[in-house]
């Protein structure tokens, strides 16, 4: 057996030795396991939550605003529409910008629905048949989504289900809107072709969906103006990078009217809903600090009573010449053995919760509060090898001072120990 080797093999034999069931170790070595489970399967929950919440939300705020929008300059300094000619040379510019998946343009107009019992202000936003629909789509609870058309008015309505409920409609129904402008009150009826529900307040109170060609026309718009373009980006995580392009390449230039574009990304657009979630990281690392300390603080405890039992065994090893750091190196082994036990438990129930939320949704949310009805959980390999290798390493640094315990045990007199 080489030098090298001689403290795992030590090690690996202490920990495979069931021995006398009745010695102090065996608990300290099942608490010590079970602090580094409940750690870790902590941790690994945590996570999970925090960035399906983060991504769910995101993906409703971007589902409602696209990753990049690109509007008249005076409509971010002012709640007046400005319009924007977006004719398809421009929405080819925007297509071929370096990062961007897809272009799509859009109308908002105010206007209010009206029920005989009840009403609602409400903001249309008119979409063609460019726009994307998935989101919407996904999140259809009733009816259809419309076919859509910005160069006619079909009057479909597409409304969220709190729309729906205030007013009482259901699909089919007919409802008036109206809309001022100028000092003139003009009414336009719309059939409720379909009824969504994404439970994020902000947007499903008060936004429903209609013909691009609709929006225009309420707003009095020459044809081929609208309030801007929507950009999807092809990678989230490069939006940075994708919104700088096209700020060189449409910001500050003008459309055939004259107008100055601009452009902003959903983070800019909505800061307070992102600032919300950037907040949640400052949470995760707390509970992650607090995890890794109990994990640390159950293996320091533990590995004073195993070193302290040894105590005989220590003696032995001295007195057949073992160095203090041999022996030093073979209980900082053993409890790499005993953390690795509690990763392996940790791992399974931490995965096994996320794996039945994500297949069963047990874990109920209030949609008024959370946005969502149910917990988000989503796996990150990647960041849960992180938080393996991080609880590993710190938990087996914390030991290293509690090791050198060994080094004030005395050979001769640990051999009279029983």
């Amino acid at each position: 057996m080489g030098k090298q080797n001689l403290p795992l093999f030590i090690a690996g034999r202490i920990f495979k030795d069931k021995g006398d069931k009745h010695k102090v170790s065996r608990p300290a070595i099942r608490i010590a396991t079970i602090g580094v489970a409940i750690g870790l399967a902590v941790m690994v929950v945590t996570v999970s939550v925090v960035l399906g919440f983060k991504h769910t939300i995101r993906d409703k705020v971007v589902g409602f605003g696209s990753h990049i929008q690109v509007v008249n300059f005076l409509a971010l300094q002012s709640t007046d529409p400005y319009p924007v000619c977006l004719d398809d040379s421009l929405m080819q510019v925007l297509s071929q910008t370096e990062g961007i998946k897809h272009a799509e343009r859009y109308a908002l107009t105010q206007g209010i629905l009206k029920t005989d019992s009840d009403f609602l202000g409400m903001t249309f936003k008119g979409v063609g048949q460019e726009y994307d629909f998935t989101f919407l789509r996904h999140n259809l609870m009733d009816g259809e989504v419309p076919q859509f058309s910005d160069s006619t008015s079909r009057y479909r309505l597409l409304i969220s289900k709190m729309t729906a409920d205030k007013l009482k409609l259901s699909v089919g129904e007919k409802v008036y809107a109206y809309f001022i402008s100028g000092g003139d009150v003009r009414a336009r009826r719309f059939t409720v072709s379909g009824i969504y529900q994404t439970n994020l307040t902000l947007f499903d109170q008060n936004l429903c969906f209609t013909d691009l060609h609709t929006a225009t026309r309420l707003n009095n718009w020459p044809e081929g103006q609208c309030t801007g373009a929507e950009l999807t980006v092809g990678d989230f995580g490069k939006l940075e990078e994708t919104a700088s392009h096209v700020v060189e390449r449409i910001n500050r230039t003008q459309d055939r009217h004259g107008n100055v574009l601009t452009s902003q990304t959903i983070d800019e657009a909505y800061p307070q809903i992102f600032s919300w979630l950037e907040l949640l990281d400052i949470n995760v690392w707390i509970i992650l600090a607090l995890m890794i300390c109990v994990a640390g603080f159950t293996m320091i405890s533990g590995l004073l009573i195993i070193i302290l039992e040894r105590t005989q065994m220590i003696g032995t090893l001295k007195a057949l010449g073992a160095r203090n750091s041999t022996v030093r190196h073979t209980f900082l082994w053993f409890a790499v053995f005993i953390i690795g036990r509690g990763l392996l438990i940790g791992n399974i129930i931490g995965i096994g919760i996320v794996l039945l939320q994500q297949h069963t949704g047990f874990v109920s949310l209030d949609p008024a509060t959370y946005y969502v009805s149910t917990a988000p959980m989503e796996l990150d390999a990647p960041l849960i090898i992180l938080l393996n290798a991080a609880t590993l390493l710190i938990s087996t640094f914390v030991l290293i001072a509690p090791s050198y315990l060994v080094s004030h045990i005395h050979p001769a007199k640990s051999m009279r120990y029983e």
